[in-house]
């Protein structure tokens, strides 16, 4: 078994290799993507999108079809982070692990014992071998709002600047996680539910589709941006921008909610119990 498959991959490989053989040169001017498809956006996507940022409007505009399928396939990846790695069935509570606020003391409370309750003096926490330091946690306080407001700078201004939903929101995931890690797993859930990251995957593919689909009622092409200037009471081609980033906070939606789903199953194992 293992032969063959070692005679296939190289197989494919020299298929490949043969097939690459054929481009342009790396960066040759004359290539038929240098002479006639990257001029088109050059000199038209400013005039047909109003829209600076090229890279953007190509992605989200003119070839939006395409992005919104590698959006539901950030969703499938969500979907399929739940039903593999999640576990639903309860478990037999185990040891539970609690820190003096003051001294800083960790104690370790078995089940079927008596649960200290969160207090100013008792908090609970994960793992005992994670220490409390309060420059981290104070640290990651202050960073997690700065970086969620510059991934929502970076989600608005997107079709303007470099940036845009995909980098937007890994940005708001990772703070997330950050939160996770400095604090504990059972704190982030508490401000982060799975069921509300869930529920933002799927709104962020339904604003997607439904801007599309709004194009539709109002007369054009699937994601054809121009059929909101109606609705949005501009020019055609304003709205082509102001619905590239309708489509953009969509994105950016389903990439946040994937993210913090990922990291939650993968941290405690399906648990939701401990985490890093």
């Amino acid at each position: 078994m293992k032969v063959a498959a070692i005679i296939v991959v190289a197989l494919f490989g020299g298929i490949l290799l043969y097939c690459a053989a054929g481009f342009p040169p790396w960066a040759d001017p004359s290539s038929p993507a240098s002479t006639h498809v990257s001029p088109r956006y050059i000199e038209e996507t400013m005039a047909e999108t109003s829209v600076p940022n090229m890279v953007t409007a190509v992605l989200a505009d003119y070839r939006s079809f395409d992005t919104m399928f590698e959006t539901i396939v950030i969703f499938t990846a969500g979907v399929a982070c739940l039903f593999l790695l999640r576990l639903t069935r309860r478990l037999e509570p185990g040891a539970r692990l609690y820190r003096h606020v003051h001294s800083g003391m960790t104690f370790r409370i078995r089940k079927k014992k008596y649960y200290p309750q969160e207090s100013n003096t008792f908090e609970r926490i994960d793992l005992e071998w994670v220490p409390y330091d309060i420059i981290v946690h104070t640290g990651c306080r202050v960073i997690v709002p700065i970086s969620q407001i510059f991934a929502l700078y970076v989600i608005a201004h997107g079709h303007h600047s470099p940036g845009g939903g995909f980098q937007g929101g890994v940005i708001l995931g990772a703070s997330v996680i950050l939160f996770a890690v400095s604090h504990n797993l059972r704190r982030s859930l508490s401000r982060y539910t799975e069921r509300a990251a869930t529920l933002l995957c799927g709104m962020g593919v339904i604003l997607y589709a439904g801007t599309g689909l709004l194009c539709m009622v109002n007369g054009k092409n699937f994601l054809d941006y121009a059929g909101l200037s109606g609705l949005l009471g501009v020019d055609p081609i304003t709205a082509r921008s102001h619905g590239i980033l309708l489509v953009e906070i969509g994105v950016a939606m389903a990439v946040m909610a994937v993210i913090m789903l990922i990291y939650y199953n993968l941290a405690s194992a399906g648990r939701h119990e401990e985490g890093l």
